[in-house]
């Protein structure tokens, strides 16, 4: 859901994209349990991660949105969350508001070089012809006797395979012999497994050698076992069986379960046979190996009888659990009803408890609320999750005193469960978003207090803190240290680090002030508060502030420092990287690009591998994604402590000129422009989000239409949208208007273009706000809080490379 939805349902923007199963980042994600499971809250870890939590899911340190690169699975509370809906009417929003990150087209890839083997080999895998394999086989022919020519053998040999042509894949990978050391294991194990597909088994074994004798660890050895594996089944089935659990922490799963499920199967050992089957069919619910174990166990469950091992209760829960987490609700309410005649005592009642909550999900509120509220469980966790539920249940007809009522309960029965911090978080953010401090800074404080080493504690205690501030409590500068001493590495350190040297400088100890915003600009390089506190300190009564006595306090706090990218590779590194190259240049790009990912987690330099594979992405948005989820953490380095391509390939500035040209004649900053960009669509001119906002602006074609002749475009269509030059025409018109009506505010416009104007000027009235500062920390929604930091950020950085 964007938050164009979001705004025209009158639904919480930060709750929009926070559904059961997905989490947002962002950039990227932790997964969490299943229902059934410990609930967690994860803490920030990194773009990949897209880590969020139900009341103020916070992206990773970074920033960024989650993660254009995918999510992981999420917790139940999410949903429960995007259900709830605010009182307030929303106005017609002028701009189209798309949630992050946008749902992106595929961009028309750039064209291929004649006569070039990688051209020649894409060509072909994407579109298998006669007379497209002809030109490969051509190249292979003319180049026998070079390096290139065994590339194009390996290519065929690859590409043979992917279309099921196992003798013609063998003889072209057979030709190659020693002619590839560097990447020897690549065609070693594809003639390995062409060779078992046509059940040419003998030698199989030898072949894969190449795959596990490697200087540094192949990405095909766990899938070299498997193969192996394969070959001696039906010769010598105990031996695959003995081989595959040598190597069980090496396998990929589930393909490692199946497959020794197939081979326990064929030595005629049943009953582990059916156990490595069953961890499989309830733990994945799609792919390949999920099917294959669902048709084994059909097929030995029919064979075996009385005898069949059945699953234990926990995994028959999981298999339902896993429903419940990729929103199959009707589904998941049906796996659960299906097993109260199979279970006893706590797992039934997790099963019931499930019934119903699969319900509320689903859409059918009143049945799955009236259905918990009816249960009579025994003293369990059980009990505690039907008791959260209650708490959702309340929320979601907005009856404030049932839901204290039922956090109530969970405080008296379940102390320390964590369904009651789901409940107390809930009911916290509840008021959060209706401006209720009274209401929901002591439920933060019981959270954090109860529930001290939870990754979400940080967080609460940071309301507390932060309100505590807003208003001039008389204890706001004890929970701003405290919130420094006891969450160094928490995401809002850099925020607590700003608002103490606020709080000094309102006292006139600028001396102390000078000590906070130095430790935050130190350690926190490209950070929004970083920004806001290089800009204090070029204050003459900041800089003449005598030395303070905070500086030890700061001196002692342990925050991690970014470590500078070295240019200088490993040797594992310098290997990954030419083996690479040696893959992109046969036309594997995605060989290529595995093997760098791959060097990243084991052995390699992430950002030097992150670069390599970055600059050879077709698109310079490709290019920005590959950087996010290797770069580290880039916002805490200078400028200098990375080579200039690093932040060339992190912050792309393509289509300079129209961008400028956009600025200039609306009297913009070209490089706050290119900071919304980045947010928007990461600069991809083909982008398209599921509230049909289009290209680098994001621009509905409602809006477009109603800018664009203001934008010098006379003749518009949707079309338009998608051309570079005219969406950032459009697009900073429409920047344009926005800063106009809030009066040039910059935090302001960027709350309203994010959220909608009606929920800025809704936010305004909650506060009388001394700076920007306080009304952007004030946001209710993390999405566009963070969007506001984000884009200002991304300017600042811009500005300092490209100005």
């Amino acid at each position: 859901m964007t938050i164009r939805n979001c705004l025209e349902k009158n639904i919480p923007a930060q709750w929009c994209r926070r559904m059961w199963g997905g989490y947002l980042v962002g950039q990227a994600v932790s997964p969490v349990g299943p229902p059934w499971t410990t609930p967690n809250f994860p803490g920030p870890t990194g773009e990949s991660a897209c880590p969020t939590n139900i009341i103020g899911n916070f992206l990773s340190p970074t920033g960024e949105s989650a993660c254009p690169t995918g999510h992981k699975p999420g917790g139940l509370c999410h949903l429960l969350l995007a259900l709830a809906v605010l009182s307030t009417s929303l106005a017609a929003v002028p701009a189209k508001r798309p949630a992050k990150p946008p749902a992106k087209r595929p961009a028309v890839r750039p064209a291929s070089k004649p006569g070039n083997l990688a051209s020649l080999v894409r060509d072909w895998r994407e579109t298998p012809t006669p007379a497209r394999q002809a030109l490969v086989e051509s190249y292979a022919v003319a180049h026998s006797k070079d390096n290139t020519g065994a590339l194009a053998r390996l290519a065929l040999g690859v590409g043979e395979y992917e279309q099921k042509n196992y003798a013609d894949a063998v003889a072209n990978l057979k030709k190659i012999q020693a002619g590839l050391p560097q990447i020897a294991d690549y065609a070693a194990y594809y003639l390995a497994l062409a060779r078992v597909e046509s059940n040419d088994v003998n030698g199989v074994n030898k072949d894969l050698l190449g795959a596990h004798k490697t200087e540094i660890r192949s990405p095909l050895s766990g899938k070299a076992w498997l193969v192996e594996a394969r070959a001696l089944q039906t010769t010598d089935a105990a031996s695959s069986v003995r081989l595959l659990r040598e190597h069980y922490s090496e396998l990929p799963q589930p393909e490692g379960d199946v497959t020794l499920g197939d081979c326990y199967a064929a030595t005629q050992d049943l009953p582990h046979a059916v156990d490595f089957y069953q961890r499989v069919y309830y733990q994945y619910l799609t792919g390949d190996a999920a099917n294959r174990a669902a048709a084994a166990l059909l097929t030995w469950k029919d064979a075996m009888g009385a005898a069949y091992p059945q699953p234990l209760p926990a995994q028959l829960l999981r298999r339902a659990d896993r429903l419940m987490e990729i929103r199959e609700y009707a589904r998941a309410s049906q796996e659960y009803q299906a097993l109260l005649d199979q279970l006893n005592g706590t797992a039934r009642d997790r099963a019931r408890v499930g019934v119903g909550a699969a319900d509320f999900l689903g859409g059918k509120t009143a049945s799955g609320c009236g259905y918990l509220r009816g249960l009579d469980l025994a003293e369990s966790e059980a009990d505690a999750a039907r008791q959260y539920y209650l708490v959702e249940c309340a929320r979601r007809s907005t009856d404030d005193d049932a839901m204290m009522a039922a956090v109530d309960r969970l405080g008296i029965e379940y102390p320390r469960s964590p369904w009651r911090l789901k409940a107390l978080l809930s009911a916290a953010n509840r008021f959060l978003l209706v401006n209720r401090p009274a209401d929901y800074v002591p439920l933060y404080q019981a959270a954090y207090e109860d529930f001290p080493n939870d990754p979400v504690a940080g967080l609460c205690h940071w309301k507390v803190a932060f309100q505590a501030y807003l208003h001039d409590r008389k204890e706001a500068a004890g929970l701003l240290r405290e919130h420094l001493r006891n969450y160094p590495g928490h995401a809002t350190t850099g925020a607590a680090l700003y608002f103490l040297g606020r709080h000094f400088e309102q006292a006139g100890d600028f001396g102390s002030a000078r000590a906070c915003y130095q430790r935050l600009s130190q350690s926190f390089q490209n950070h929004y508060y970083a920004m806001l506190a290089r800009d204090r300190l070029a204050r003459p009564e900041v800089t003449a502030g005598s030395e303070a006595d905070v500086a030890k306090f700061l001196a002692d706090l342990k925050i991690a420092e970014a470590k500078p990218v070295t240019p200088e590779s490993t040797r594992a590194t310098s290997l990954r990287i030419e083996r690479s190259r040696l893959l992109r240049a046969a036309g594997l790009a995605d060989f290529a690009d595995s093997e760098l990912r791959f060097g990243s987690r084991t052995d390699g330099q992430p950002a030097l591998l992150g670069m390599e594979m970055a600059e050879a992405a077709d698109f310079p948005h490709q290019a920005m994604r590959i950087m996010k989820s290797l770069a580290g953490d880039y916002l805490g380095l200078t400028i200098g402590q990375a080579p200039r391509k690093y932040w060339e390939l992190l912050f792309p500035l393509p289509y300079r000129g129209d961008l400028m040209a956009g600025a200039r004649a609306r009297e913009l900053d070209p490089y706050l422009l290119a900071g919304l960009i980045r947010q928007e669509s990461e600069f991809n001119p083909q982008a398209r989000s599921p509230a049909n906002a289009y290209g680098l602006t994001q621009v509905r074609p409602a809006t477009g239409r109603q800018f664009a002749r203001r934008a010098g475009i006379q003749r518009f269509t949707s079309s338009v949208l998608l051309q570079p030059a005219a969406n950032l025409k459009i697009g900073s018109s429409i920047l344009r208007s926005m800063l106009d009506q809030n009066g040039g505010k910059v935090e302001q416009t960027l709350a309203a273009y994010n959220a909608g104007p009606a929920r800025v000027a809704e936010w305004l009235t909650w506060n009388t706000y001394r700076e920007p500062a306080e009304f952007v920390e004030s946001i209710p929604f993390t999405e566009t809080r963070d969007y506001v930091q984000a884009v200002l950020r991304n300017a600042d950085i811009y500005r300092r490379l490209y100005r």
